[in-house]
């Protein structure tokens, strides 16, 4: 670690400073496909790293619980603004500190222990937290879940309607993590309106793409949105809550006191530099650009014979089935990532392996668009891939070597934003 940087870190801890060396070296190197990670910005890191780690500020801004909150109020009030600004929300609460917490905020503002809960199938691109039966939700909670169709790896919303007439649940989600075609917010709004259901937007993976454009908002046809901060939004590892007004209340007792303590006032105060970062035409801008880089990505990866869940992406995702390449989906993500490419493995609708060792893969553009890749170096990414992934096959070694080589290469010509090294 260059200590000019990291000085009091690389002198009180030198081991934990080399760990924290060798990971900035890693982003810096690696091809970054995991839908959910990003590079955050240099003033996203410093407000995350900042004197505000010292505070305590049980409350709500005018309402603390601790005395001297005169600049973190300040804080949170304008991260809220910007919250409901750039999503045109009614209320915005910043406090959660994750997306699973955010979303067990909502069960506990709206929900009874024992209440139907209705979401997307974990195998079939859903949350765990949308009432999957490992989860807490699952056990607290009465989960059904819809899934997609088995011929085009959509959701067929005639069905979700159905099925929720039939159960009738006390929440709908829509939205989970490994969905790669755009969300009807519409049709999911008048299906929870003729259930009698409160319908949950969980956009965390594409909250990014709403802020700037590229994907339609949620705002106006659900009652509640949950999203993390980091992802497509690059801002720190935090999470917010989103709803109309008349559901303010509920969702703040629900977050504080109800599940949380005093709120990270270091992560506040980073997220209120990402949604500014996020209003701004760059970031328009990338929104469209990850979009762009996913669909050419797409094209270029079915152009070499691979299955992909539902045929491609409206968004920043797309999820391989190698079923047909005879390589396991944790196989070849742990022989890509040799290779320099970091990606995820992951279920596929009715897949027949075992979770921890599923079908699939899945992959995203997020992070080499904020890398400055384009459209362009799209088929040499899926090059690597399909190399990867034979060469997984084959238990080829040095072809992964070579591939990340090529990688390296490719990265050192676009740098990471944020990352503390030339």
């Amino acid at each position: 670690m260059n200590a000019s940087r990291h000085p009091a870190l690389s002198a009180t801890d030198p081991e934990l400073a080399s760990f924290v060396a060798a990971e900035e070296v890693l982003q810096a190197q690696t091809l970054r496909l995991i839908p959910s990670e990003n590079y955050v910005s240099a003033a996203v890191l410093e407000a995350s790293g900042t004197v505000l780690q010292n505070k305590y500020s049980e409350g709500y801004p005018g309402r603390r619980y601790y005395e001297g909150q005169q600049n973190i109020d300040r804080i949170e009030a304008l991260a809220v603004e910007r919250a409901k600004g750039l999503f045109g929300v009614d209320h915005a609460n910043v406090q959660p500190y994750s997306g699973s917490p955010a979303n067990l905020a909502v069960y506990l503002a709206f929900a009874q222990p024992g209440d139907t809960v209705m979401g997307m199938a974990l195998p079939m691109g859903g949350h765990l937290t949308h009432g999957w039966g490992v989860s807490a939700t699952g056990s607290w909670f009465r989960g059904v879940q819809y899934g997609v169709r088995a011929d085009t790896g959509l959701i067929d919303y005639d069905a979700v309607r159905e099925q929720a007439l039939a159960e009738r649940p006390r929440l709908i989600f829509c939205g989970g993590t490994a969905l790669p075609r755009t969300i009807d917010f519409a049709a999911f709004a008048s299906i929870a309106q003729e259930a009698g259901a409160v319908l949950v937007a969980d956009v965390a993976h594409i909250a990014g793409l709403i802020a700037g454009g590229a994907h339609p908002s949620p705002a106006g046809h659900v009652d509640v949105v949950s999203t993390t901060t980091h992802k497509t939004l690059r801002g720190p590892r935090g999470a917010m809550l989103m709803c109309r007004e008349e559901h303010a209340k509920a969702i703040d007792k629900a977050v504080f006191p109800g599940l949380q303590g005093g709120p990270h006032n270091q992560t506040t105060a980073g997220i209120a530099v990402a949604l500014h970062e996020a209003a701004q035409p760059s970031f328009v801008r990338y929104a469209h650009a990850v979009v762009a880089n996913a669909k050419a990505l797409a094209a270029a990866l079915l152009e070499r014979g691979f299955d992909l869940v539902s045929g491609g992406t409206d968004n920043h995702l797309i999820l391989i089935d190698l079923t047909g390449k005879d390589v396991p989906g944790k196989v070849a993500a742990k022989a890509l990532d040799r290779a320099g490419i970091v990606v995820n493995h992951n279920t596929v609708p009715f897949d027949p392996r075992k979770p921890f060792d599923p079908s699939g893969i899945r992959i995203g553009t997020p992070s080499l668009t904020s890398r400055g890749l384009t459209a362009e170096h799209m088929p040499l990414v899926a090059d690597w891939i399909a190399r990867a992934v034979d060469a997984a096959a084959k238990g080829d070694e040095q072809a992964l070597g070579v591939i990340r080589a090529e990688v390296a290469d490719l990265m050192a010509a676009f740098p990471a934003p944020g990352l503390p090294l030339s």
